[in-house]
């Protein structure tokens, strides 16, 4: 018989938005929420090279294929972390969020947020203490807001 190593909450959370983003080591992600510092700890101990927070200061805009977001339990805390995280995104990129709030409806409005953004819901997975969404952006112009793919249909 063989034994499955326990592991904790907190890391199987961050286990699920490593696994739901796609991520890869050599990925430069930006992180936010109020456990941001925690989930970059966790990051650099699994060999992560790139992990950077949003609220680290000067950080270039449009570098980042992923984000992740953390910590946050009510919409406005977790829209004003898409938000802030989305213009360091380049038009390519992941995002996984933990949603640890049992406010009703909180899953529809993040996902009608992200999709505001240019996102496209991809995968949820229920942890024991939240549900992780991860979503994908595929030709986002940030500048105009809308997908580089719509205008290209249009010309």
């Amino acid at each position: 018989m063989s034994q499955h190593p326990i592991i904790s909450p907190r890391d199987e959370i961050i286990n699920t938005m490593i696994d739901l983003a796609h991520l890869s080591r050599s990925q430069r992600i930006v992180i936010a929420g109020s456990d941001s510092p925690e989930l970059y700890l966790a990051l650099r101990r699994r060999g992560f090279a790139y992990p950077v927070l949003a609220s680290g200061g000067r950080i270039p805009r449009a570098q980042y294929s992923a984000g992740l977001i953390a910590g946050e339990h009510s919409f406005q805390a977790i829209e004003t972390a898409v938000t802030q995280i989305s213009v360091f995104l380049g038009a390519v990129a992941n995002v996984a969020i933990l949603i640890e709030s049992q406010e009703n409806g909180l899953g529809v409005k993040v996902r009608n947020r992200l999709q505001q953004l240019g996102f496209r819901v991809e995968a949820g997975a229920r942890c024991r203490d939240g549900f992780v969404l991860a979503a994908h952006r595929q030709d986002f112009d940030q500048g105009f807001g809308q997908s580089l793919g719509a205008i290209a249909n249009v010309a």
